[in-house]
This record gives structure tokens, sequence and C-alpha cells, in this order.
């Protein structure tokens, strides 16, 4: 059975999407549409403006005579194409999303960033305007929504399935967070799923938040029994029924605003980022002076990004604000490979440790000991050894602690590394430090796990 969580966001208590545990081919699902924000690493408070510009919405001087950019909402509503459904759960979910005021223009604001390529990229597949709402269901288009399922992204996507899918998901770069990355594979899921399931796009919506097998199944039981297979007419967890009329729910209200007294900001129809390619590794805060934006702002068009750099495995892109990237490759090539990425010697003190050391510089203790070509993890005080370093992380006034005691800690059922970290008021970065783990892996029960824990 899917198990609804409710997320911290207080205005979206009633508005979210629900955890999954359904699958592909039966097992696994595609998304868990998001339940709650967990503390993942370097996540941007939301919500967010286009930082580059004065404002993330459409907005001219007053003296301008620039004609203004059309609104997305509008082509948006402009060809949603579903018929309205009267019906009482689609209902339900209109009066909950109008019953929450800030809820769309809180969604415009984000949907600044990433919307108008969502949009793009499902009129290029000829796919119905409908499917460029689920975002908005899953995450609030959030792409640094991660969810205590594990599921993570604008499209909430699960890590087994994003692995399936083709999604690099590494210490370095987590694809499913990715833009770009995550709406393709999104999209050519959903697409199988709508051939898989006879052309019915609610089927296939059901079968992308319960898993295929489930809805299958569902469907297999009705045929048996003579009954109609319409995603009406199934028998499908209680999350999986209120996730469609949500997304129907969303239609209504962005095709009639005004009937229902909500208020929908515009967002300009017009690209906002660009692809720069990236050859090795970059310094992110390096990369963003080449993009002359801060670096707040390179991660939020980058989320799938999870370190100061990018991963030292190329060639790779960046997104980059629109009009900016033949610059940035431009001096990009000019750089050295000491320049692209910046290291600081360091000379150990008693009492350090890898984990401590990785600790002091946010970096990964496995990073440190490759680099420095070091087998097992002892470190004698006085060698010297190549950290990673950037304006990013070496700015931070970081203390000198002791290192808490080792514990172990058997993982049980239902446990992820965000309730582990809860638990034990350590952050999820950390247990993926001092575990060499990957931050969307699946737990397994009974899996050991060390932690560093003041007191024991």
């Amino acid at each position: 059975m899917l198990k609804a969580i409710p997320i911290v966001l207080s205005s979206l208590i009633i508005l979210s999407g629900c955890q999954s545990t359904g699958g592909l081919a039966g097992s696994t699902p595609l998304v868990s549409s998001l339940s709650q924000h967990s503390s993942y690493p370097h996540s941007p408070t939301l919500p967010r403006k286009l930082p580059w510009t004065s404002d993330a919405r459409i907005q001219l001087d007053d003296d301008s005579e620039e004609t203004p950019p059309e609104d997305l909402w509008a082509r948006i509503r402009s060809e949603l194409s579903w018929d309205d459904v009267d019906n009482k759960q689609v209902q339900l979910a209109v009066d909950q999303y109008v019953a929450q005021p800030s809820y769309l223009p809180d969604v415009s604001e984000r949907g600044s960033l990433y919307l108008y390529y969502i949009v793009e990229e499902v009129q290029k597949r000829n796919m119905p305007m409908e499917i460029a709402l689920i975002p908005l269901v899953e995450s609030t288009l959030d792409p640094f929504a991660y969810s205590p399922g594990q599921a993570a992204g604008l499209w909430q996507i699960m890590p087994s399935t994003g692995e399936h899918l083709g999604l690099h998901q590494n210490w370095w770069f987590d694809g499913r967070r990715a833009v770009r990355d995550s709406t393709e594979v999104a999209l050519d899921y959903l697409e199988q799923l709508h051939k898989e399931f006879d052309n019915d796009w609610l089927l296939a919506l059901a079968a992308y938040n319960a898993g295929q097998g489930r809805v299958a199944r569902a469907r297999k039981d009705n045929e048996d029994k003579g009954l109609p297979t319409d995603y009406w007419s199934l028998d499908l967890p209680s999350e999986t029924r209120r996730y469609i009329p949500k997304v129907l729910a969303l239609s209504q209200i962005i095709a009639e605003p005004e009937s229902h007294a909500v208020e929908i900001p515009p967002i300009a129809d017009e690209p906002v980022f660009e692809v720069a390619r990236v050859d090795g590794q970059v310094d992110l805060a390096r990369a963003a002076e080449l993009a002359d934006v801060s670096l707040e702002s390179l991660r939020e068009l980058n989320p799938g990004q999870l370190r100061w750099a990018t991963a030292p495995d190329g060639p790779q892109e960046l997104l980059v604000p629109l009009g900016t990237g033949e610059r940035f490759e431009a001096g990009l090539a000019q750089l050295t490979p000491a320049e692209k990425v910046r290291w600081r010697n360091y000379r150990v003190r008693p009492g350090d440790n890898l984990i401590s050391i990785a600790k002091k510089f946010h970096t990964n203790a496995g990073l440190i000991r490759r680099v420095n070509n070091i087998n097992g993890s002892s470190i004698k005080a006085g060698a010297s050894l190549m950290i990673p370093s950037s304006d990013w992380t070496s700015n931070l006034a970081i203390a000198e602690q002791p290192q808490p005691p080792t514990i172990g800690y058997q993982v049980r059922a239902g446990d992820s590394l965000s309730k582990i970290a809860g638990k034990y008021k350590v952050s999820v970065e950390d247990l993926v430090a001092w575990n060499s783990l990957d931050p969307g892996q699946y737990l397994k029960p009974g899996q050991t796990l060390k932690l560093h824990v003041a007191g024991g």
C-alpha cells in the first residue's frame, strides 16, 4: 500500500502528491510524490526569483518601448485539451487548491526558472499540455525536493528507476534533480506508459504514480470480473485516486483562474537558460564567475550538482543564464586545470582523521584518500594532504572540534538517510561521507552504518 506523509511546507499541506510504493515492472515506483523537504546538501531557500534579473516575472521599465513577452500561463492555458471531469474527487481537489491562495503564486515564482523548459519539451513531443502540470503536483516545481521515500527532483524520481532509465547518480551529481535530465527521462517514461495502457493518459499517470504493475493488475482484476477498465473504475490505492484529480483540478483552475477567484502571476514565455559544455572538472564558484552570476544562481539552474565542483570525469554540461554560454565557454577554455579547480595544502594535526578533515572542508573522505593515494584510513600527524578547496567552502569559518565517538546503527525496515540523520541530529551529507554511500541509494534492513554522535 502507498502511504501519504504530510509535507512540511505549511501553505501546501493538502496539495502535495503522495509517496508511492508501486513501480516499474510492478516492483519499483518511478516517482514518490513530494512528502517533505529534507536537509539535502546545499538546497537553497525557496521560493526563488531569477537572481540575475530584476524580477522573475514579466516586468519592463515604464519608459521601455520593448514589447513584453507573452505570459507562459496563457500559453499553457491555450494548449490544455482534456475535457473537464465533473466528479467529487476533482471538485474536492479544486476546493483544496482554491483554499490555498498562495499556492499558485509560489509555484509561479519557482516556475520562472523551470516551467518554460518543461512546456517546450512537452510540446515538442506533441504530448498533452496537462503533462506539464505533473511537476506542480509532484514537487511544487522544486528541483531540490527530496522525499523520505528517497525520491528527488521536479518529477520525484526514485533512485532505482532513475538508474534503470539511465540517469547518472553518484557522489558528485544526481540526474534526478537535474532539470534537463529528469524531464527527458520522465517524459520518455510517460510516453512508454501511454503506449502500454492503450493510449489512455489517465492510466499512464496512474501508473507513473503507483507503478505500472499495480495498474496492470487492477485492470486485469476488472477484466476478469467483466468490469470497465478505465481509470475511474479501477481499484487503486487511495493516494493514486487522489493524484489524478489533483492534475485535473490544476488544469481546470489554470484554464479559468478568474472563475475560481485565483490569481496566477505571469511568467515570461521565453527561455531562461542555455547549455554550456564543460570539459573536465570545474569549481562551481569559478563557473559562476565566468557566467557572471552568483554561486546561488548557478546552483538554482544546476540542482543536480551536489558538490563544490563538477565531477572529475567529463565532458559534461552546466546550465547558464541565456546569452552567457559563449562567453562562459570561452573563459573556461582560457583557464589552466589548476585554475579550474582550486586545491589547498593541509598539514595533518594530532587527532585528525580523514572524516574530520573532510568535514572541515566540506568534501568527502574517499576523495581525499583517492587524491592523496592513501590506502586504508590511517594518516600521520605532520603529513601534508591536498584538499579540494573553493571560494564557496574555504570562506566558511569552521571551528576546530574533537571528533565524536563512533557508534554502529543497524538499519531497520522503513529507515532512510534523512530519518536516521534526524534521529541522531547529524546531516545526510555526513552519513553519506562516513559510510561511502551515494545520497540517493536505498538502505537495506540489517545494514550497519557508522555514525559519529556526541555522547555515543
